[in-house]
């Protein structure tokens, strides 16, 4: 059994593959769109988080809006996790959803949850075992949620948080889309950049398919172009993915008071006039 002082928030798979038959450990594939069949391969005995059906909602008028309470607690304990779990989060491409996934926990106030760093291209690289998806069914979980609304923001937050002196938001998406280069992939959404925003591309923050060295990323983050008197960090992206890897890497660097922007750019660009 791991104990919740034993997991942070983000573990190497030498750890995953050592703790792999702790009694509470509950693995979780958060790969997006993916198809989950007989065929499907995954880390052995993962469940599959599906972000796009089951912990977004789908009413919403923009891609991986947040679910509610009601709904994140129903399809968390549909996977079986409890209240002791410690869970463990990864997907297909190195570091990707699995950080949004891993925000989604902190937002429903569970903190007992990391990152794989490398994800399963780490994980097969290593020539770790793998295996197929089956027909699993979990007994139903005991965990409860304890909603933290201040780790999230939506549209009418966002427009606050660009006057506020004290706020940094900072944009996840490549550079190109940022200054308005190329167009955005989601047809019909304009390019543009939210004001007072700064860039800082998710992809700057790896080094193959893990995280650079917490030293590397603490001056990444240093030398962004911000006052030093910016007490909140605000991160945006395309629809709120990537902003989540921006917020786990500052996590690592210890900043606090971080927020991420749920509707990001698609957001932003289909409402703002």
């Amino acid at each position: 059994m791991i104990e919740k002082n034993q997991i942070s928030n983000l573990v190497s798979i030498d750890w995953l593959h050592t703790n792999m038959n702790a009694s509470n450990l509950i693995i979780l594939d958060a790969t997006i769109n993916k198809e989950v069949d007989d065929t499907a391969i995954r880390i052995p005995n993962a469940r599959f988080f599906d972000i796009k059906q089951k912990f977004s909602d789908t009413s919403a008028p923009f891609p991986s809006t947040l679910p509610s309470k009601d709904q994140f607690e129903k399809e968390a304990q549909n996977l079986g996790i409890n209240k002791d779990s410690i869970i463990v989060v990864y997907n297909d491409k190195g570091i990707y959803s699995s950080a949004r996934a891993w925000w989604l926990f902190k937002v429903f106030g569970f903190k007992a949850v990391a990152v794989l760093d490398g994800g399963l291209p780490e994980w097969q690289l290593n020539d770790f075992h793998v295996a197929n998806y089956t027909d699993d069914i979990y007994s139903k979980g005991n965990i409860e949620i304890d909603f933290k609304s201040k780790l999230m923001t939506n549209f009418e937050g966002i427009t606050k948080f660009i006057e506020d002196q004290e706020a940094q938001i900072i944009d996840a998406r490549s550079e190109a889309r940022f200054k308005c280069l190329v167009d955005e992939p989601r047809a019909g959404l304009r390019r543009g950049t939210i004001p007072n925003s700064i860039n800082l591309p998710y992809n700057e923050l790896f080094e193959g398919n893990t995280f650079k060295s917490i030293d590397q990323l603490s001056i990444i983050f240093s030398n962004l172009e911000m006052g030093k008197n910016k007490r909140t960090l605000v991160f945006s992206c395309g629809s709120g993915i990537t902003a989540c890897i921006l917020a786990l890497a500052a996590t690592l660097c210890n900043y606090k008071n971080l927020v991420v922007y749920d509707g990001s750019w698609t957001e932003y660009g289909s409402l703002i006039e």
